[in-house]
């Protein structure tokens, strides 16, 4: 196995509600390493998505230490979490989140205008090189309301890859596809993995869990299991 991408150590994560404090996250420790493709399941307030988002630097926090690739998210600035986040971090949502009236080439170009190079030929480039590999070449000039759900999602993880990260997460990518259209994102994802990308999805889908590489199993924001799954898709 390749080296350690992200390491938990004893992390919590409480939200104060009213006179109330939840414990979405309950001395989680963990390691994920480079190159794994690792499905997060558990029911609703079991405190995966609340892991997503601090891995993903959209949250921080309450107490213990969260290192991705190396970077100790805990005690970061805002902006060094935002440049952390564009730079290390591609997200897929089961909505997609793309721009209306906007064509796939523009959405996939929009985390390229924070980064440091401005050039407008190499942000077409490496924007029309992310919906080639998502098989989309003969769409980028669409706009999302052209697309089906399934070209729609393959935007947004084409979005995700334009920044060339060191791992996606997605978010119940294939909540809002129908049974055909989420084999086709799945068998992508295998596809990704298989070229190194290190995988995080959270899913309620047993299907969608079934093609990954390791289950994490969460419940009242503990790890109750974690599972080597024998097989991935396509096997």
């Amino acid at each position: 196995m390749d080296k350690v991408l992200i390491e938990c150590r004893s992390l919590c994560k409480d939200y104060h509600m009213g006179g109330e404090t939840i414990h979405a996250l309950r001395n989680v420790s963990l390691q994920i390493h480079k190159g794994e493709y690792v499905a997060i399941m558990g029911p609703s307030g079991s405190g995966k998505s609340t892991l997503m988002n601090l891995v993903g630097a959209l949250d921080v926090p309450s107490r213990g230490d969260l290192l991705v690739n190396g970077v100790n998210l805990a005690g970061q600035s805002s902006d060094q979490l935002a440049n952390f986040r564009n730079h290390t971090i591609g997200f897929v949502f089961q909505q997609f989140n793309l721009l209306a009236r906007t064509t796939a080439l523009e959405n996939v170009k929009l985390p390229l205008l924070y980064s440091h190079d401005k050039n407008p030929g190499d942000l077409t480039r490496r924007a029309t090189e992310a919906l080639e590999r998502v098989g989309l070449a003969d769409r980028m000039d669409h706009e999302t309301t052209q697309l089906s759900g399934g070209q729609q999602q393959r935007v947004a993880i084409a979005r995700a890859l334009v920044n060339r990260p060191s791992m996606i997460l997605a978010d119940e990518p294939t909540g809002a596809l129908d049974t055909k259209t989420s084999i086709e994102i799945l068998d992508l994802f295998q596809e990704l993995n298989d070229a190194g990308i290190t995988l995080m999805v959270v899913t309620h889908d047993p299907e969608v869990a079934e093609v990954s590489k390791r289950n994490l199993m969460f419940r009242d924001g503990e790890i109750i299991d974690d599972l080597i799954v024998a097989q991935g898709a396509g096997s």
